[in-house]
């Protein structure tokens, strides 16, 4: 009997629409003889199921089903296609796992924990993962330039701490643009991450569990047409994302060893795609997306395929996987 796969996405921040983007894919990847699939949009004003008529169903928050001419559905595993809050800071782990339905990213404590990059970057440093030069700030402090640059020095970038797709991220050169950088932050969180600036090659690594295993795809290369990584070199084709990396067997083996080791400390499942910027010939962690984009274009999906991975068997993979546990 083919089971019923709710494909979660759109979400309540600004990622919303690459959301929504990574969720058809994945719906139209998937194979119809084996699933019946249902696209749920989530937004703070409704959550509904979208038939392919474009009509819309609302969802039953009690147990998360939805009658749609009369029958009650009821889904057999959620796969989370929602980048950025509530499905990549814990919430929507924490509802279905109350409700015991299984889904396919990692748990709640998983999520919430690297979703927040200051407290996922201070976890790690006890455990040898080398990180930037940080300083942090939270809506209501006073801006200090000249605490923030004897600390993380300039350039620095200016991040908000829990966004992700790059939004509320600057690259400041001058000790007068602090405050409006901290400010852009601000509109999207209320916890501003300030780091140091890494001058080094900017790389990319997949770990998913895959079959089973904890399994390290292909590391892609980041090279930016932009000053850095931003939204633009991400989604509007600024950037060349170059995969397999070209980089040294030395430090593709030393990433590939800090990915691994960062997925299983935490106890990650499902996806997950982490950067990182070499300095001084070591690999430094700069953050982990446990949501990560799944379109065409996507970096984990191309790394997937460059492992031999197909879209539809990564996509299965998960479903699989959350199945079985």
């Amino acid at each position: 009997m083919k089971k019923n796969i709710a494909i979660i996405m759109g979400g309540y921040s600004s990622e919303y629409q690459i959301s929504i983007k990574s969720g058809n894919v994945v719906y139209h990847t998937l194979d119809k003889k084996k699933y019946n699939t249902y696209r749920i949009h989530i937004f703070k004003e409704k959550w509904v199921f979208v038939s392919d008529t474009s009509q819309e169903f609302p969802i039953d928050k009690n147990d998360f089903s939805v009658m749609v001419e009369g029958t009650k559905i009821k889904f057999d595993c959620v796969f989370n296609a929602i980048h950025g809050s509530p499905g990549e800071d814990g919430f929507m782990q924490g509802y279905f796992e109350l409700l015991n339905i299984p889904h396919t990213s990692c748990n709640m404590y998983q999520a919430a924990l690297t979703f927040n990059k200051r407290d996922f970057l201070a976890t790690l440093k006890p455990y040898g993962i080398k990180t930037a030069e940080s300083f942090y700030f939270n809506l209501g402090d006073v801006v200090n330039e000249d605490a923030i640059i004897n600390k993380v020095g300039l350039p620095c970038f200016v991040k908000a701490n829990k966004a992700g797709s790059s939004f509320g991220i600057s690259k400041v050169y001058k000790k007068e643009n602090l405050k409006a950088a901290i400010e852009l932050s601000l509109k999207e969180d209320s916890e501003v991450l300030i780091e140091q600036y890494l001058d080094g090659v900017e790389v990319s690594v997949g770990v998913i569990t895959y079959k089973s295993e904890t399994t390290v795809l292909p590391i892609t290369e980041i090279v930016s047409e932009n000053d850095f990584f931003d939204y633009q070199a991400k989604y509007e084709g600024k950037s060349q994302e170059i995969t397999p990396a070209r980089i040294s067997d030395d430090y593709a083996n030393k990433v590939r060893t800090a990915a691994k080791k960062i997925y299983e400390l935490v106890g990650m499942k499902g996806f997950s795609r982490s950067e990182f910027i070499f300095k001084n010939d070591e690999p430094y962690l700069l953050e982990m997306n446990s949501v990560p984009g799944l379109t065409n274009e996507s970096i984990l999906p191309q790394q997937a395929t460059e492992a031999g991975i197909s879209m539809a068997q990564l996509f299965e993979n998960a479903i699989e996987e959350a199945l079985n546990n």
